[in-house]
């Protein structure tokens, strides 16, 4: 049972918006590409979560906190008698360990996971004493990449390699089945209501409107590179020069209005400024149109601007 489902966090959706329309540095893009290429491991993870049965609880993403310091689990699952947790890496390429320390096949020096493992466990744990809970943990880091070898890697260590996930899903799955009860739904909400919504450690880099490259990004690619396809009269599409991807003008420009709010949420929602930030619609009464159909309109004439309805 998915309790907790996974969501793009804020500071993904920001630097996906930034990475397009304004010019990062290169630091600001390598972290934002580690940001996209990590979720779309815990995507890929979810996939085989999402079939497990009732007889487990699942909660994505937790931000949890305790004395004073804040810590993340990817995928937390609790079963009967005990309490998984993981930590999903998209590592890709090949690594070996040497005297405890990880290196990246070229000799570059990378951060232990093992050292983020313990230091989540240990914590996850007294929260847990905290809250009156006596679980047994297991905690585990998967490789989701099956592109990913790690030479050198001792027998006991707590991984599961992109060739065992399924594999440790069906057999603790078979071993362990059995009902949960209301005990584990109370855990489950504890867990949920510690959760912080917002990161201490997010890197958003400051940005304002004029700075921002204007247009509308791809729906598929997430690219800035879309034109308007008039090949239909009645049915007008955006069509992205990169992935061919096509998508209806009125589709693309809600996704617009919704990107322009959550960069700006200050900002008022209004014809001109939304004609403005999709640059390609040609027509202001197009953009007009399409907001008083999803939107509320508030106040008249030129001071009019539109509010979710």
């Amino acid at each position: 049972m998915i309790f907790k489902p996974r969501y793009e966090t804020e500071e993904l959706k920001v630097l996906r918006s930034l990475y397009n329309r304004s010019n990062l540095t290169v630091k600001e893009v390598n972290y934002y590409l580690n940001l996209e290429k990590g979720f779309s491991g815990e995507q890929q993870f979810d996939s085989l979560t999402e079939k497990l049965t009732e007889d487990y609880i699942v909660l994505n993403d937790l931000l949890l906190e305790n004395n004073n310091t804040v810590f993340q689990i990817d995928t937390l699952l609790i079963s009967k008698e005990k309490i998984y947790f993981f930590e999903v890496k998209n590592y890709e390429g090949d690594f070996y360990i040497e005297s405890k320390i990880w290196y990246s096949i070229t000799r570059t020096e990378i951060k232990n996971p093992l050292l983020q493992l313990n230091r989540s466990e240990s914590l996850l744990r007294r929260l847990l004493q905290d809250l009156g809970w006596n679980f047994t943990i297991e905690p585990y880091i998967v490789f989701i990449n099956p592109d990913f070898y790690l030479y050198q890697a001792p027998l006991n260590l707590p991984i599961i390699f992109p060739g065992q996930i399924k594999r440790f899903f069906n057999n603790n799955t078979n071993v362990e089945l059995s009902k949960l009860n209301d005990k584990h739904l109370k855990l489950a909400k504890q867990l949920l209501s510690c959760h912080l919504e917002n990161s201490p450690y997010k890197k958003i880099p400051e940005y304002n409107y004029d700075q921002l490259h204007k247009g509308i990004i791809c729906v598929n690619c997430h690219s800035l590179l879309v034109d308007i396809n008039a090949a239909t009269f009645k049915e007008r599409t955006l069509v992205c020069s990169k992935c061919s991807c096509r998508e209806r003008v009125e589709s693309a420009v809600i996704r617009s209005v919704e990107e322009f709010h959550f960069l700006f949420p200050d900002k008022k929602i209004t014809t001109n400024i939304i004609y403005d930030w999709c640059k390609i619609i040609e027509s202001k009464k197009t953009i007009r149109r399409i907001l008083a159909k999803h939107f509320r309109i508030m106040g008249h004439s030129g001071s009019s601007y539109f509010i979710k309805s």
